[in-house]
């Protein structure tokens, strides 16, 4: 068991992946970085996209109890498994994809960690999609002759919505068994074609071909055909996708019918042979080699290929035209090599001045047509080899190509070096690059002439792109090329160095190559952020994690780390806090000052950390990393070659709590016209050092009457008027003032009737918290209602409410006290009235008092008052009687004198007697205040009483005269 004290990390193949129904689907995963043995545990898991909260376990490496019921027989039957790549890695099979299988793909590692560190699942999305390829080939049976050509079709077609690639495949198959199937020609998804190595001669010389026909046909012609394609022949057709890796994958496969091929023999007499004057030569030295074509009669048109090392050099048709292949073209031009068709049987090829790139095994290709126009050969032989062997002279050279950079990253140089020996004489030096998966011509990087004049190609003179390219010489037979900057993979392949010497007239050139890898920087670049703590109280410190997976190490490259912030609540967009760059520099941002000074980064392998001390308010809201890559050897840095953003993550700052309580009695106050009025609020509680703004509204009295707010004293003292008090006027009728540590109150100078209502604070509690104010907690007051006395009114008399209990017999006398409280004005009347409320709850007026009092009393009950006026000391006096069972109760009323106009009588109260009379004459009198059912009862012969009091009035003002 082997272990890594890094932090856990567990990948799994990038999604979203697209994968046909029915199709045999691997997903792989890894873990690195972790601890314990070195053979890890992998359990997988689905999120079905109609519950993607639910997880659905699948397969186990450890418990074959994990498969939840609906994977269990998959699992059992091995219809879905997983395979041990090696001790950290695994791949999951599902051999037939079913449309249900589409979701969320989790692989999970169980910790065998000492503590739980880094990440312990990855997560992939897959989908499940229609096959949609078809191939079809209509089943024929052909018979040909020796030499004749055969056409065959094939129809492909695909309606994925997906982007994806088909490649077409023609496979001939003579055994029994699939496995005997040999491919003769494929048009691969990257449009290329290539053919099988049984048909490549014969493809090279044209006589396989492959033509696509309009959008869904694929014609293959075989032209020539030989005994040995005898069979059958079918059409394989395969539908690629591109997964986010990069990778390209076959999501569809699907085969043809088969045609029966049957190629009879004619028995043709050709055959070929080669020599060569001299095999064994030196550099320098002539080659000349003699094809020569033996047939039984001469009027036959032959096709002639020369070839070295299975590659065309040349090519004589039936009319004796020469055409040369690549290279030797420009060596033809230059009188290095020729050929002719000496006779119809006999042709030469010579080559002068024999190099060691002339070595080999020679070739001839001979391919019998019909008629000289005719691409379609009859029959083709291939000669047998000769093998030519050029030995170099000893003082010719030899080169080496080496570099000390094979495998770089974006950005970095590269360093190529060539070396010559056994030159004699000064010799000029071109280096030249070929891009991976590019066959094209070769691209022109530099040159060095035996004078030492450099030059470069056109690709490469804009220094502002690679760099300032240094060609230089080391030695006599030491050249040393430096590419500064490269611009991406693209720039990798193979470079190679050419060197040619020049002596008397000659020259010898010797070249050779080597192979260079580029990767990209930003392959497999992702930030993740993190934080332990997600809420902190005011005060505390919290860090984030900003987790950093590439390809490679951190430390290979140039990166700087930037930290982002949006406040809560939300803008528009995230604010700069902070950019460490490669070189070091801190670059802090301006909009949130309050971050400078008490953050601190640091670096740690793949992981950047943010801790910021004493959390305040303004700390509050969502974080996230930038990482960027920069090019290495490039200053200056220019612009990052790759980028990516972390996910965000919240940070709440939890503010000290509020103890704020508020005084929330009711409360009311009377106030004379035009008198100074002081309304009250008042603090219970609160934290220490607090300030408080206080807010007054007034609550008119009207029944949907909405708060004004009249006046706002900030915890500074500074006073903010609301809309409707905010005139010079009004603002001089309503102060707000602090008259203690916990006592505000609302001053209003000289009141008048518009100032009733009702009033009410709204108290806030403020606390300073280092870097501001913050307002903790704010808490309401309880109402206080403002009376205005109008001039010539007087204070409101008042019954007297006392309960009372008295024991009488039948036919005594009982007084009862009915005692009016308050000050009444000599310009005043008082009025009362007495009721009767019998059993039945039936409720009858029993006498009017005023300045004289007129009895008006039930046969029944006597009332003798001490005093007739009802403000007097005494009470009066009522005489009971066995029928006098119920209750008595008065009401008293204040008016203006007689003569003035006599206002609605406006009652202070009511004071209720209740009789009751036992067996012996006892009765039992209790004085009630007010009940509740008896105020409602009383009201309903409210228009009889108001008559009745008319009446009084004008009796009282009758007796005055």
């Amino acid at each position: 068991a082997g272990l890594n004290t890094g932090q856990r990390v567990v990948t799994v193949q990038k999604g979203p992946l697209y994968r046909t129904e029915g199709s045999h689907v691997t997903l792989w995963c890894k873990v690195s970085g972790y601890q314990g043995p070195a053979e890890q545990n992998f359990q997988w898991s689905i999120y079905l996209p109609s519950a993607p909260e639910r997880e659905v376990q699948i397969v186990s490496t450890v418990d074959p109890s994990f498969p939840y019921a609906i994977y269990t027989q998959r699992v059992r039957s091995r219809g879905i498994y997983v395979e041990r790549v090696q001790g950290d890695a695994v791949l999951l099979h599902i051999t037939e994809l079913q449309d249900r299988d589409a979701g969320v793909y989790e692989c999970h590692t169980p910790n065998t960690d000492e503590r739980y560190f880094g990440s312990y699942s990855a997560k992939t999305n897959l989908s499940v999609i229609t096959d949609t390829l078809s191939a079809s080939l209509v089943p024929q049976v052909l018979t040909r002759a020796e030499g004749e050509a055969v056409e065959l079709t094939c129809e492909v077609s695909k309606s994925t919505t997906q982007h994806t690639h088909l490649s077409v495949g023609w496979y001939h198959l003579q055994g029994a068994g699939e496995s005997d199937a040999e491919e003769v020609l494929t048009l691969s998804k990257d449009f290329v074609l290539r053919p099988g190595p049984s048909y490549l001669k014969r493809f090279l010389v044209g006589d396989v071909r492959l033509n696509k026909v309009g959008n869904t046909t694929y014609k293959l012609s075989i032209g020539g055909l030989e005994p040995s394609d005898s069979g059958q022949l079918y059409c394989e057709a395969a539908e690629w996708i591109e997964d986010p890796d990069e990778t390209w994958k076959d999501i569809s496969r699907k085969q043809t019918g088969r045609t029966s091929l049957t190629v009879v023999s004619q028995g043709r007499d050709l055959s070929v042979d080669i020599d060569a004057t001299e095999s064994s030569l030196s550099e320098g030295d002539t080659l000349q080699l003699n094809c020569m074509v033996r047939v039984q009669s001469g009027s036959r048109n032959f096709q002639v290929l020369w070839l070295l090392n299975s590659m065309e050099v040349a090519r004589v048709d039936p009319h004796g035209v020469l055409i040369w292949k690549d290279t030797y073209e420009e060596r033809a031009k230059l009188g290095q090599v020729g050929a002719f068709k000496h006779s119809n049987t006999i042709y030469v090829l010579t080559i002068y001045k024999v190099g060691l790139k002339d070595n080999g095994t020679y070739h001839c290709s001979v391919s019998e047509v019909k008629t000289p126009g005719d691409f379609h050969s009859i029959q083709t032989k291939l000669s047998s080899g000769i093998q030519v062997d050029v030995k170099p002279t000893e003082h010719r050279m030899r080169l080496s190509v080496s570099t000390s950079t094979p495998q770089v990253m974006v950005g970095d140089s590269l360093i190529l070096l060539c070396e010559v020996q056994g030159a004699t004489s000064p010799v000029s030096v071109q280096w030249w690059h070929l891009p991976p998966q590019h066959p094209g011509p070769r691209v022109l990087v530099a040159t060095m002439e035996q004078d030492g004049t450099l030059g470069l190609g056109s690709t490469y003179q804009d220094s502002r792109t690679r760099g300032s390219l240094r060609l230089e010489k080391a030695s006599s037979g030491t050249f040393t090329l430096v590419i500064p900057n490269t611009l991406d993979k693209a720039d990798g392949g193979r470079y190679g160095c050419k060197a040619t010497e020049w002596s008397q007239g000659q020259s010898w050139t010797v070249e050779g190559e080597t192979a260079v890898t580029v990767s990209s920087m930003g392959l497999g670049l992702r930030a993740v952020l993190t934080s332990r703590i997600p809420t902190v109280r005011y005060g505390e410190s919290f860090e984030l994690f900003c987790q950093v997976s590439t390809r490679y190490t951190l430390e290979e490259v140039p990166v700087s780390v930037g930290w982002l912030f949006q406040p809560s609540p939300p803008t528009s967009h995230y604010h700069q806090l902070v950019w460490v760059f490669p070189n070091g520099t801190v670059v802090w941002g301006t909009v949130q000052p309050c971050f400078q000074g008490k953050a601190q980064m640091t670096k740690a392998a793949n992981s950047f950390r943010l801790h910021i001390h004493n959390a305040v308010a303004a700390n509050e809201g969502t974080y996230q990393c930038e990482v960027e890559v920069w090019r290495r050897n490039t200053p200056p840095l220019g612009q990052p070659v790759a980028t990516n953003r972390s996910n965000p993550v919240g940070i709440k700052v939890v503010l000290p709590e509020s103890k704020l309580q508020v005084a929330t009695e009711e409360s009311s106050v009377e106030i004379d016209d035009g008198a100074d009025a002081a309304i009250e609020c008042r603090i219970v509680s609160a934290q220490n050092n607090s300030q408080f703004a206080v807010t007054w509204y007034q609550l008119l009295p009207l029944a949907d009457a909405k708060p004004l707010q009249i006046v706002r004293a900030d915890y500074s003292g500074v006073l903010e008027y609301g809309a409707e008090f905010n005139s010079p006027a009004r603002k001089s009728r309503f102060l707000s003032q602090r008259v203690s540590s916990n006592v505000f109150q609302l001053r209003i100078p000289s009141v008048n009737p518009k100032d009733r209502g009702r009033y009410y604070c709204v108290a806030e509690e403020w606390l300073w918290l280092t870097d501001g104010w913050y307002k903790l907690g704010e808490g309401a007051s309880g109402r206080t209602t403002l009376e205005i006395r109008l001039p010539g009114e007087q204070r409101k008399l008042q019954l007297e409410k006392t309960n009372h209990s008295l024991l009488a017999r039948e036919s005594e006398e009982v007084t009862l006290d009915c005692l009016l409280q308050g000050a009444r004005l000599p310009t005043t009347h008082l009025l009362a009235t007495w009721f009767w409320g019998e059993e039945t709850g039936h409720i009858r007026p029993l006498l009017l008092c005023s300045c004289s009092c007129l009895s008006r009393l039930p046969p029944k009950l006597r009332f003798l008052p001490r005093h007739l006026p009802l403000y007097s000391e005494g009470p009066p006096a009522v005489h009971t009687s066995s029928t006098s069972t119920g209750e008595l109760f008065c009401r008293s009323c204040q008016g203006q004198r007689w003569g003035s106009q006599l206002p609605a009588a406006q009652p202070w109260g009511l004071t209720f007697f209740s009789f009751f009379f036992l067996p012996e004459s006892t009765v039992l009198s209790t004085i009630c205040s007010s009940p509740p059912l008896l105020n409602v009862i009383l009201y309903l012969p409210l228009v009889l009483i108001l008559l009745l009091v008319l009446a009084v009035l004008f009796l009282c003002f009758r007796f005055r005269k």
